[in-house]
């Protein structure tokens, strides 16, 4: 590249004293690409762009690249070459400062204050303590959602799903043989009037319900081959699930280790004692609900009771009255009525009567001692094509309120929900507690003990308020799934509003 010295370039400009970096000149200049073999060629009119390009004519072949250089306004610095002008799709966070910050960061440089410009400091003390105080709040704030939404949670599960009903004590504390036990081995416990709902459920039949003070227990029962097999469904029945093993044969061993003949007790007392040492006096009922053809079961279940029978355990009607013993044994389910009314001397099955109809009857209605069941009565619950509606609504069960009494039944009950309804506005309405209160007062009226199966379990807070209520109207006995709420659980009695007042009360059970 050859050097030209500057007395060459002035005679370009002509006579001009205005430097290069300043030159106003708002039009472009064409400047010829310099090379080694070109010249500046000189002219009157060139300063002005009107001479025509010198290299027009030329040939194609000595014809060079054009530069055009455009000029730059006097304002202009050096900064310019740095940052750019705002991209348009970013230009609408320049109106919030905050946006801009957060968004333009990273996409688009920023606009360079000028020099004469103070940049405000962005690390004031006091910004600092308020943008803290908000990530406190905010970070507090979600604690307590996470701790609500965990209470709601739970408050929607009963409290058997982890306590399994059976954690009272170890499965391994149970010797297999009974033999074994002391024999004040329900000391320390204490009877509850609660009804173990579907007993062979648990890991332990029976003596989980004994350890909870539980002072009912149930079993279905199906007949197969001349067995009685205990189960929800015909899918969880096996061999070794049977009436006789799991509560015949265990009830048997209790009340003899409760009743033993020693040198210091020679003789039975006339009143056997219960299976709770704390109050001997109290018994236990089984239900016994019959699944399948109850009238084929009920010679079986009958001829299994024989050992009960004869040392004088079991509750009967002697033809007078009814003398209660260390167990009660009520039928229900597809148990025939006319079985349990069969013979006027002697009973020692009782049967569950529908409640729902009880409270028709007059309070002022006496009950019959011995009353008198006619074809009518007995076909009316199959004239209306519903063999079975559940406990306490056998196909067998009349429909005359006046005929139900202890000398032949012991429970009166119904499906909570079918017969109440559900408490949809956080507690039962006036017109749901009055009805209630028919149903207990016209089964109290027959000397009947009430029961209510089906009673919604969860959520929790609502179970308890469900328990209060009935506890409070005089329900005999609360059919319950988790023992240990309904044993040692507090219901929520201080809680005086609807049981959904708030999600946080729903810890408590």
């Amino acid at each position: 590249m050859p050097q030209f010295s500057p007395a060459g370039c002035r005679g370009f400009h002509g006579t001009q004293n205005i430097p290069l970096h300043n030159e106003p000149s708002t039009e472009a200049e064409r400047v010829p690409f310099l090379t080694q073999d070109q010249a500046f060629i000189a002219g009157s009119d060139l300063e002005n762009g009107a001479s025509p390009d010198p290299s027009a004519d030329r040939s194609d072949t000595d014809k060079s690249p054009i530069i055009t250089v455009a000029s730059f306004p006097a304002s202009y610095t050096a900064n310019h070459h740095i940052s750019s002008p705002v991209p348009p799709r970013w230009r609408w966070t320049e109106r919030i400062p905050l946006l801009s910050a957060w968004f333009g960061r990273g996409y688009f440089a920023r606009h360079k204050e000028r020099p004469s410009e103070k940049k405000p400091s962005s690390k004031h003390p006091v910004r600092r303590i308020f943008r803290l105080l908000a990530y406190s709040l905010m970070l507090l704030g979600l604690l307590e959602f996470i701790a609500l939404a965990c209470g709601v949670f739970v408050s929607f599960f009963p409290s058997d799903v982890s306590d399994e009903n059976d954690q009272l004590k170890p499965s391994s504390d149970v010797p297999s043989d009974l033999g074994q036990w002391p024999t004040d081995f329900s000391a320390d416990v204490h009877a509850v009037a609660c009804h173990s709902h579907n007993d062979y459920w648990r890991k332990e039949p029976l003596f989980s319900a004994l350890r909870a003070g539980c002072t009912g227990v149930e079993a279905d029962v199906w007949l197969y081959d001349q067995e009685l097999y205990v189960g929800h469904t015909t899918a969880s029945l096996t061999p070794q699930r049977t009436l006789r093993s799991l509560y015949i044969d265990p009830l048997v061993k209790i009340l003899d280790q409760q009743n033993p003949t020693t040198s210091f007790h020679p003789s039975l007392d006339a009143r056997r004692g219960g299976v709770f040492d704390t109050d001997p006096a109290q018994t236990l009922v089984l239900l016994i609900d019959f699944k399948n053809d109850g009238k084929a079961i009920w010679p079986y279940v009958s001829e299994q009771l024989a050992p009960l029978r004869q040392k004088g355990y079991l509750t009967h009607f002697n033809g007078t009255k009814t003398v209660e013993g260390p167990v009660t044994v009520v039928v229900t389910g597809n148990a025939p009525y006319m079985n349990v009314v069969a013979s006027p001397h002697y009973r020692d099955m009782f049967f569950d009567a529908p409640l729902d109809i009880l409270e028709k009857l007059d309070p002022g209605t006496p009950p019959i001692k011995h009353p008198r069941v006619t074809a009518e009565d007995l076909h009316a619950p199959t004239k209306r094509g519903v063999p079975n509606k559940g406990q306490g609504r056998s196909g067998a069960a009349p429909e005359n309120a006046a005929i139900y009494a202890p000398t032949n039944s012991y429970y009166a009950s119904v499906n909570f929900k079918s017969s109440i309804g559900y408490p949809w506005r956080g507690r039962l309405s006036s017109r749901q507690i009055e009805k209630i209160r028919k149903q207990i007062a016209g089964a109290h009226n027959r000397g009947l003990k009430v029961r209510y199966w089906g009673v919604p379990s969860w959520p929790r807070g609502m179970r308890n308020y469900l328990w209060r209520v009935l506890y409070q109207e005089g329900v005999d006995y609360l059919n319950v799934d988790d023992l240990r709420a309904a044993t040692q659980g507090t219901w929520n009695w201080d809680k005086k509003s609807s049981w959904f007042s708030g999600p946080w009360r729903f810890w408590s059970s």
